[in-house]
């Protein structure tokens, strides 16, 4: 029989009382995760070394530390507005940070927030690299006895949505099952913040063994703050927009890339016209591009998208609202193959409007407003919208091949990367030191599906060059001492200067193709000459350096920065007019400070220039009436910056 309560801390004596021995918890990813209930089992086991917990999870997302300086000026105050000031920090990930984890608590993730515990050795030797579809089979071998899941509860309480979280809870349980073990204890903690997502998120309320419903008040769910994007992360959504073909799949991933690449989706779409503007301004070749003949186009997608990705965003929001998504799929095999053959009849697209689904997704994240608008969908949009196993969304093998080779046609995977080699292999997850800088996640899978399928394509984005000043470095590399995807599953890389199409091509292809989208500043050349050294390339070979340049991408996009073509936030803000501001001078006072002698010529100019006088960003700042002499230097930067920026 279910218990129910609405103390957490009783919540934890009938875990501990059901399971006598060590602990092996499982936790989902994001925001499914249940903080208030994890900090209070997390405080009981510190306090008592004869019980040992060890905590299976990913993405323990914390807000940003305030740092120090005009960074802690700027974060302080926009942290606790958008997180909120009772945000429940995980108590874990505090603790690992300083490497602090008591003897009897460990903590295994297969994903990390991005770059936040490089420095973590607890972390770090206690990361598993595991493909996403790989976890529930990893998490029945660990022995799992107890799964804790935040959900959304329906109006009469009788049932249980997974909501954000459907992507390992049921994977995970089946796994566990057919191994021979006992089924884990499955705790839910009610959370009111959750959107309510029906069909298969939804459970009755007796799925679980214990459901908590703690008083209020409710903390916010973690928001993502929506970062500006640039002409770098334009330039390479737009060049990957033209990839995708009219009633075709997408996935996408998460941050500025995605975004752009969005925008440019809902460009395409909703005014052609200053879609092929911006698209010619960029590149006058592009619709010959073979890969935008090969593979997509520059015209509007009036049959609509079929989304299927690992995690639905703030971008899909704007695709769903701007008509792009809505190719509908059912889970009715016959339907599916007649609309693919083109034979389907009008009680077929009777029931495929009906019951199909134009979006689907194992687990959500996204900005505060992205959130409202999930809770606040009509009806049918929400009958659209399809929460699955991480095993249907991310691999062709999880249980009806068949069925979902017809729903994914025409697949186009998006996702991000760091670097890039000369040969094709991709490093997004870590460094050659061996340090994890986020996971592997579903990437692996996504590019395995695009080899897969018949007329399906993996497209890596990544920006051509990282740092700043006499710091800048390639991002497309001869060779790095760690990979992600290796170079035989090479299939098409995307920076802000072109599309480099790599399937089934040869090295001395690839090699040309990586060079023509590298900046002809910082690696063109000396990708050319390495090749020649390493028998990849002739010793005679007709190289032209392109005009791969910041500015000749800033000339192109100028004019559809200033009319509101590209938008410095094209999916909405999180930062106020003011703090937009100073987003922007602050990126600029970084830029050029990245080195000591920058930054000493960055404060002399600073203090002999007159500056700029913006009263608002200077009281946002807390700058307005300076004392002192560290506060007087930071606002006459702070007005350099302003005025340059």
């Amino acid at each position: 029989m279910t218990e129910f309560t609405d103390s957490l801390d009783l919540a934890v004596d009938r875990l501990l009382a059901r399971l006598p021995g060590p602990l092996h918890v499982g936790a989902p990813l994001g925001i499914g995760k249940p903080h208030r209930l994890l900090n209070a089992l997390y405080g009981r086991i510190e306090r008592d070394p004869s019980r040992q917990l060890r905590l299976y999870t990913a993405l323990s997302l914390d807000p940003p530390d305030a740092g120090s300086g005009l960074e802690r000026r700027f974060l302080g105050p926009f942290a606790a507005r958008h997180f909120g000031e009772d945000f429940p920090r995980l108590a874990y990930v505090r603790a690992q940070r300083r490497d602090a984890l008591p003897a009897n608590i460990a903590v295994e993730e297969f994903y990390m927030q991005s770059g936040a515990l490089l420095r973590s050795v607890q972390a770090q030797s206690d990361y598993a690299s595991l493909n996403y579809t790989h976890v529930a089979r990893a998490l029945a071998e660990r022995g799992v006895n107890c799964i804790v899941q935040k959900v959304a509860a329906s109006e009469d309480g009788t049932r249980l949505s997974l909501s954000s979280n459907t992507d390992l809870t049921f994977d995970a349980v089946d796994a566990i099952v057919a191994a021979g073990l006992p089924r884990p204890y499955l705790i839910a903690e009610i959370d009111p913040q959750l959107p309510w997502l029906g069909g298969v998120a939804a459970v009755p309320t007796d799925y679980f063994d214990l459901v908590v419903a703690p008083p209020g008040p409710y903390p916010k769910l973690f928001g993502l703050p929506r970062q500006p994007v640039g002409d770098t992360d334009y330039a390479i959504g737009l060049y990957a927009s033209a990839l995708v073909r009219d009633g075709g799949t997408l996935q996408i991933g998460i941050g500025a890339l995605a975004d752009a690449l969005s925008h440019a989706l809902v460009l395409r779409h909703t005014d052609n016209a200053a879609y092929r503007r911006v698209m010619l301004a960029l590149d006058p070749e592009i619709e010959r591009h073979p890969a935008v003949v090969a593979s997509g186009g520059l015209d509007p997608l009036p049959q609509g998208l079929y989304g299927c990705s690992e995690m639905i965003n703030e971008g899909f929001k704007a695709l769903v609202e701007a008509g792009v998504l809505r190719r509908k799929v059912v889970d009715k095999e016959p339907l599916m193959r007649r609309v693919a053959e083109g034979s389907a009849g009008e009680h077929d697209r009777e029931l495929l409007e009906r019951d199909g689904e134009f979006l689907h997704g194992a687990f959500y994240l996204g900005s505060p407003e992205f959130y409202d608008w999930l809770r606040n969908l009509d009806d049918d949009t929400r009958r659209g919208i399809g929460m699955r196993r991480v095993s249907e969304v991310n691999e062709l093998y999880g249980g009806n091949e068949t069925l979902e080779r017809l729903q994914r046609r025409e697949a186009r995977f998006f996702n991000s990367c760091m670097m890039a080699t000369a040969l094709g292999a991709a490093v997004s997850d870590g460094l050659e030191d061996g340090r994890v800088v986020s996971g592997v996640g579903g990437q692996y899978n996504f590019v395995a599906m695009a080899h897969a399928l018949p007329d399906a394509r993996s497209v890596l984005m990544l920006r051509a060059t990282r740092g700043g000043g006499k710091r800048i470095e390639s991002n497309i590399r001869w060779n790095y001492g760690h990979t992600t995807i290796p170079r035989h599953l090479r299939d098409i890389y995307v920076t802000e200067y072109g599309i480099a199409d790599l399937r089934g091509k040869t090295d001395e292809q690839c090699v040309w193709a990586m060079m023509g989208i590298a900046s002809s500043r910082h690696a063109g050349a000396e990708l050319a000459l390495t090749a020649m050294r390493n028998g990849k390339m002739p010793h005679s070979f007709p190289y032209v350096s392109a005009d791969n340049s910041p500015e000749r991408l800033r000339r192109a996009l100028a004019p559809f920065r200033a009319d509101g073509t590209l938008p410095d936030y094209p999916l909405g803000s999180d930062f106020t007019d003011v703090e937009q501001r100073l987003l922007r001078a602050l990126s600029w006072l970084k830029g050029r400070t990245a080195t000591p002698a920058a930054k000493l010529r960055t404060v002399l100019a600073a203090l002999l220039a007159r500056g700029r006088d913006d009263p608002e960003a200077l009281r946002r700042m807390a700058l307005d009436a300076p004392r002192g002499l560290s506060e007087r230097l930071y606002a006459r930067l702070l007005r350099h910056a302003l005025a340059r920026a």
